[in-house]
């Protein structure tokens, strides 16, 4: 998780340009990033982990510390990471509940605080064997969350990505122009595999988060799963249109999927047949698919996708 910078516009005073007009301080923001939590609950001897890497950055009154070094209103670096361990005592519960729980913190109890971007990513634990308190990290996936705070307004956002899924078969790609430089057959069987990278809007914050993420959790993958793919653009659409249509909490999902080729691997040199069974995977380079599924009619884009980098 990275954070990104200059986020809260003010105008500082400074000295005039050689180019021309006053060089003053642009939007900005500041804060402590990877900030590495892990919580166990032990009211039972069943105990629960949540294990989260937090990044909190503040927007506000910050123009003294920019241009004359004054830290007055700088809530040090460090105190928001030490809040972020203190509010984790009474609990995580979801990531988007725990990131309100620290904009709420930040802009009440600091007056010039006007608002800031909190981001989390939650890292997923299983029970070995189904044991009360012994664990193995699922790291197949990770689940995301970001909340942008502007005065009285919320935008939330959440997420998974590297949730990686293959169909063997169900997939074609055919009916695309052709030039000199095309070389790619046409096929009517291909294996299909990506890593699905989400994010989706909420428009209320009336949200059961974690039973929501599990919903949409499931939708993506039965789309993946049962949509016989002409193009990964198609299954993409597919796959946001089922999130959309099942929850009308969601504003808006924007996908980000490679397309995982695998080449079918010429066997005939050996004296040998090969009906797509054997294959190369590479890494690279991979196709790049992005899109929005939105409501028609949608308002204007909310800005908190302007710093949720990878997203078109």
């Amino acid at each position: 998780m990275t954070a990104t910078t200059q986020e809260n516009s003010t105008h500082a005073p400074a000295a005039d340009g050689a180019a021309g007009g006053r060089i003053v301080l642009g939007r900005n923001q500041y804060g402590k990033a990877e900030v590495r939590l892990v919580r166990i609950t032990r009211d039972t001897d069943r105990h629960a982990i949540e294990d989260l890497n937090v990044t909190s950055q503040l927007h506000g009154d910050f123009e003294s510390a920019h241009t004359e070094g004054d830290n007055s209103k700088v809530v040090a670096t460090d105190t928001q990471k030490n809040t972020v361990y203190a509010l984790a005592k009474d609990g995580v519960g979801s990531p988007e509940a725990f990131l309100l729980r620290l904009g709420t913190h930040f802009t009440e109890c600091f007056d010039w605080v006007t608002g800031g971007r909190w981001a989390a990513e939650q890292y997923g634990w299983e029970r070995i064997n189904d044991h009360d308190h012994a664990f193995s990290r699922n790291k197949s996936e990770t689940r995301t969350a970001v909340l942008l705070v502007e005065g009285a307004r919320r935008h939330l956002v959440a997420g998974i990505q590297d949730l990686t899924v293959l169909k063997s078969t169900g997939s074609e790609f055919h009916g695309f122009p052709r030039d000199r430089y095309t070389t790619l057959a046409e096929t009517t069987d291909r294996i299909l595999a990506t890593d699905v990278t989400a994010r989706w809007r909420y428009n209320t914050l009336d949200v059961d988060f974690n039973s929501v993420y599990a919903s949409v959790r499931r939708i993506l993958l039965d789309a993946f799963a049962q949509t016989h793919s002409l193009a990964l653009q198609q299954t993409m659409f597919q796959m946001g249109k089922e999130v959309l249509e099942a929850h009308p909490e969601i504003q808006e999902i924007k996908m980000s999927l490679p397309n995982k080729h695998h080449f079918l691997v010429d066997l005939a040199p050996f004296g040998l047949d090969n009906p797509n069974e054997v294959f190369f995977a590479a890494d690279r380079p991979y196709g790049l698919i992005e899109a929005t599924v939105e409501r028609e009619g949608a308002p204007e884009e909310s800005a908190v996708w302007a710093n949720t980098p990878g997203f078109c």
